[in-house]
């Protein structure tokens, strides 16, 4: 009995005996097969890995310490998901809750952060579109502190705070406070498109 291989353009016959079966085989599997797929591999982690360092769109918005901006803020944010994010697949509901943590975002540097700044104090955010994630940056100028220490509120009890860091946290995959070295303090909020991406 014989047993015909095609690969590619060559084939191959395949005797009875075991033991050259089991070495052509095993040919095929190192010689030809491992190879072209360690290639394939090694290609398209390559390509992924740039497509995911591809900054698609980026935004910035200046605006002074009122809470009367924040409605402009949150227009300025729907109209830039209109132009880009849909185009890439974000659902409406991962858009509004975006929007949400923006405005806890901007709301937290005006009350908290600027309290004891004038007015004219400038909140800067920026919006940087990736292939695979959106990052919301927000600078203010107030002191820094650190928000681990603020406590998540607890289901059936009223708290005077917190509920902005509780929610940004829940909406966004990863949330990083930390000061720059120009004496801001940077607020970053990343979302991924897809969830479990990160």
């Amino acid at each position: 009995m014989e047993i015909f291989l095609i690969l590619g353009d060559r084939k191959l016959v395949i005797g009875e005996n075991a033991k050259s079966v089991f070495l052509l085989k095993f040919q095929l599997l190192v010689f030809e097969i491992v190879p072209c797929l360690l290639l394939y591999l090694f290609t398209y982690s390559i390509l992924k890995s740039r497509s995911m360092l591809t900054k698609v769109q980026q935004d910035h918005l200046t605006v002074k310490s009122d809470l009367k901006l924040q409605n402009q803020v949150q227009q300025w944010f729907e109209n830039f998901s209109e132009q880009y994010l849909t185009k890439y697949g974000w659902s409406d509901s991962q858009l509004y809750r975006l929007n949400l943590a923006l405005a806890e975002g901007f709301t937290n540097a005006v009350r908290h952060a600027h309290l004891a700044l004038p007015p004219e104090t400038d909140v800067e955010i920026r919006l940087s579109l990736w292939v695979d994630r959106l990052e919301i940056r927000i600078w203010d100028y107030g002191e820094p502190f650190n928000p681990d220490n603020i406590p998540e509120p607890k289901p059936g009890t009223l708290q005077d705070h917190g509920y902005g860091w509780f929610l940004i946290r829940r909406v966004a995959d990863q949330v990083v406070y930390e000061r720059d070295s120009d004496h801001r303090n940077c607020l970053l909020i990343v979302k991924y498109l897809v969830e479990g991406q990160h």
